[in-house]
């Protein structure tokens, strides 16, 4: 993995801080991996860093990942398939276009924060916090 060439420290900590807090709320694990470029189609790529990440090894198939090319402007968010079975079509669509309207205005960080936020938000619903849950996945934002 690439080391963080994209945010300030303080920037960082503003991600991982919204992914604990999200976290709070949700059986399900939400990670966030930023690239400069994708050279594949995007949900491809997205699929394959979900793969890499292991993100289908959680209990309940309740992993989400953001997937950020930020040179080429391309985002796209993907759920497990424990999500994916159980929640409507546009489950996704309201993160997005949050996290879309604030990268447009050039917040990545606020975009990703908002979306993060959104995204706990709505694994809530459908996968509300137990007391006996455990992190399966770690909190940190990966780069590729």
């Amino acid at each position: 993995m690439v080391k963080n060439s994209f945010f300030s420290p303080e920037e960082e900590l503003k991600i991982l801080e919204a992914i604990q807090r999200a976290e709070r709320q949700t059986s399900g694990e939400i990670k966030v991996h930023i690239e400069g470029n994708c050279y594949i189609d995007l949900l491809d790529r997205t699929t394959e860093v979900f793969a890499l990440l292991n993100m289908h090894e959680t209990e309940q198939r309740n992993g989400a990942l953001i997937y950020m090319a930020i040179e080429d402007h391309l985002f796209a968010i993907i759920g497990d398939l424990g999500i994916n079975a159980i929640v409507p079509e546009d489950f996704w669509d309201e993160a997005r276009d949050l996290m879309e309207e604030n990268f447009k205005a050039g917040n990545i960080v606020k975009g990703l924060e908002v979306g993060i936020e959104k995204i706990g938000e709505k694994l809530r619903e459908y996968f509300p916090y137990q007391t006996d849950d455990t992190n399966e996945l770690p909190d940190d934002i990966s780069y590729g």
